[in-house]
């Protein structure tokens, strides 16, 4: 459900819930979650339904704040001033909206800067938003949490991946244990299937692109080294082997959640603009990633930014997200890979309306699957 995958800033709101004066929901009725990670801000206000909930306004914004974080140890102040901006726009949303309940989280970005606290401070002084930092064991729960329905239960295993500009989280999912096939179909957080390992890298889009910056277009060393780098910490990590037999006998999947992999997917499809509905849910072959990435490779760094899916924001750190995916493709093989556009905002948001479900509501959503509607 990320709003992430077009250029620049993208926003999205309900026609038929409008907020305040405009006659819509009360805010009493309404949640929010807020993301600012380590290349975008991203917010999502939805209202709750039966089986999951309708989104009634959506904005996403690249604001880049771990960029030079790698080579200083420090948010920049340009990167902050960026971010100020976004979340400046977000406050002022929330408020239109009436103040509905909110939880806002920040991740790797603001977890390892010398001075990500002493940001967070002037985010609260300045916009009112107290925005929590989330451990990365939480960043990958949440993520697995936001893609719940797009898990193949037909199958044992999957592997959940959500890239970011900072991070990227592995998660480890088994669908072969009972209770997660007793809990096939329904919502919520309680239908969670076990994650049975899971594992934090502290490389994103921006930090392995600004590790190796491009030089020449379509140098395929160059991204072969990219590809490498991510492959060794992952290829270190012993935890997940209890899940290989599900891979090796073709009983897995991969779930890919992020604007690198979204763009990717809408690569592979051609599409002459962004569009959610076609990209979240596709089911990709390996062939089909390798392909989009070689694709990629072919182009200049001013022809990626002319493709209606990535865009000048993106044009520089697609390549990397298409590294990482390689890399978690070569170490755990598996010929399916589900594009999510979807994933941590979203299981936020679920989190968030589960704390504060009564206990009826709790029993009806029991027995449905989650579903989220985007508002045209």
């Amino acid at each position: 459900m990320s709003d992430a995958n077009a250029p620049g800033e993208r926003s999205r709101a309900d026609r038929t819930h409008g907020a305040g004066e405009r006659g819509g929901r009360s805010p009493d009725e309404l949640f929010a979650a807020l993301d600012l990670g380590t290349n975008n801000c991203r917010l999502l206000i939805a209202a709750p339904t039966r089986g999951g909930f309708r989104v009634v306004e959506a904005f996403s914004r690249i604001v880049r704040l771990g960029e030079g974080l790698t080579l200083t140890g420090r948010l920049q102040e340009p990167a902050m001033e960026r971010a100020m901006a976004a979340l400046r726009i977000c406050a002022e949303r929330l408020r239109r909206r009436g103040g509905p309940r909110l939880r806002a989280i920040a991740t790797q970005a603001c977890r390892s800067a010398e001075n990500g606290a002493a940001f967070l401070e002037r985010v609260a002084a300045e916009t009112g938003l107290a925005l929590q930092v989330i451990s990365p064991r939480e960043e990958a729960r949440l993520s697995v949490a936001g893609c719940l329905n797009l898990l193949d239960r037909q199958t044992d295993a999957a592997l959940v991946l959500d890239v970011g500009g900072g991070s990227t989280e592995l998660s480890w999912v088994d669908l072969n244990d009972p209770a997660a096939r007793a809990g096939a179909g329904r919502p919520g957080l309680g239908a969670m299937p076990p994650i049975r390992a899971w594992l934090s890298v502290p490389v994103g889009v921006v930090t392995l692109a600004e590790r190796f910056p491009e030089q020449r277009p379509g140098e395929a060393a160059w991204f072969r080294s990219m590809v490498e780098a991510v492959k060794a910490p992952i290829a270190a990590f012993d935890s997940a082997e209890v899940m290989r037999p599900a891979f090796q006998a073709g009983r897995a999947h991969l779930i890919g959640t992020s604007g690198a992999i979204t763009s990717l997917a809408g690569l592979h499809l051609n599409l002459p603009r962004y569009e959610r509905s076609r990209v979240d849910g596709l089911w990709l072959t390996q062939a089909d990633c390798v392909a989009a990435a070689d694709r990629l490779l072919g182009l200049t760094p001013q022809d990626r930014a002319a493709q209606p899916c990535i865009g000048a924001d993106r044009a520089d750190l697609v390549l990397a997200g298409a590294a990482i995916l390689q890399a978690v493709q070569e170490l755990w093989p598996c010929e399916r890979v589900r594009v999510a556009d979807r994933g941590l905002r979203e299981g936020v948001l679920l989190s968030l309306m589960a704390e504060n479900a009564p206990k009826s509501r709790n029993r009806r959503r029991r027995r449905r699957g989650p579903r989220i509607v985007v508002a045209a």
